[in-house]
């Protein structure tokens, strides 16, 4: 089965083309499970998000969309949510959401994969910002309000590496996944970007393995034409470390299926 639940919308503003046009490019690449996960709305960061009097308008679209192809393809609902507690609404997860993927894009109030911040490397001990990274993520995952985490290993976005060994640190954002009974997800995006790989790294992914946490699979498309973007790479990785199956959710119930 062909599943892929990461995906965005015009409404967060800097991804294009219609939701239509995603799930008709979904098709013609034999997509049998296409999940919207658009970013949520949120007081901070409104240039990169859609408003909150948009959500009823995405949620909408994706239901028409649903019922419209609901012979041809399974479309799913979700929100990429980003792990700010000072500003994450409650109200977000009263929806009636599919799956939430959980996300850091900041520490603090750096949004650390924007390229309009990228000169903040140059201030800071890159494996400090290392270690706060996979705390927050571990607190993302204690929290409980998550089913997916995104691109685990993110900050690696402009080839920023640690130049100690975090293997402690991230087994423990590790076991806090597996506590809260996540999956983590395969993203395609990093090919796109400086870094050229997929988020985790292999390494991680391994230990993933090891602790027996499940995956799957998100092409993070901001265009039509980046759905499904290096599949082929990603499902080769994941079975040369051992995974033939993959996790979907329908409100929010885990399924793993053969990919």
């Amino acid at each position: 089965m062909k599943v892929d639940l990461h995906n965005h919308t015009s409404l967060c503003n800097h991804a294009s083309g219609t939701m239509e046009e995603y799930i008709q490019v979904a098709l013609q690449k034999g997509v049998d499970v296409f999940g919207f996960s658009c970013h949520n709305p949120m007081d901070f960061d409104k240039k990169y998000r859609m408003r909150f009097e948009e959500l009823s308008l995405y949620l909408d679209e994706i239901l028409r969309l649903k019922e419209k192809y609901a012979k041809e393809i399974e479309i799913l609902s979700a929100l990429e949510i980003d792990f700010l507690p000072p500003f994450m609404k409650d109200s977000l997860f009263d929806l009636p959401l599919d799956y939430r993927i959980g996300a850091v894009h900041f520490l603090g109030d750096w949004g650390f994969d924007n390229p309009q911040f990228i000169r903040e490397y140059s201030k800071r001990d890159i494996n400090e910002c290392w270690v706060q990274y996979f705390q927050a993520t571990e607190m993302l995952a204690n929290s409980g309000k998550f089913d997916i985490v995104a691109h685990m290993d993110l900050l690696k976005v402009f080839k920023h590496y640690p130049t100690r060994d975090l293997r402690r640190e991230i087994e423990s954002a590790l076991r806090a996944i597996k506590r809260a009974n996540m999956c983590v997800e395969l993203n395609a995006s990093g090919f796109r970007k400086e870094v050229g790989e997929q988020y985790p790294s292999r390494e991680i992914l391994e230990m993933c393995y090891a602790l027996e946490i499940p995956i799957t699979f998100g092409s993070d498309a901001h265009t039509k034409e980046q759905i499904f973007f290096k599949r082929e790479e990603l499902e080769r990785l994941a079975r040369e470390v051992g995974y033939t199956k993959c996790a979907l959710y329908r409100q929010r119930d885990r399924e793993l299926v053969e990919f």
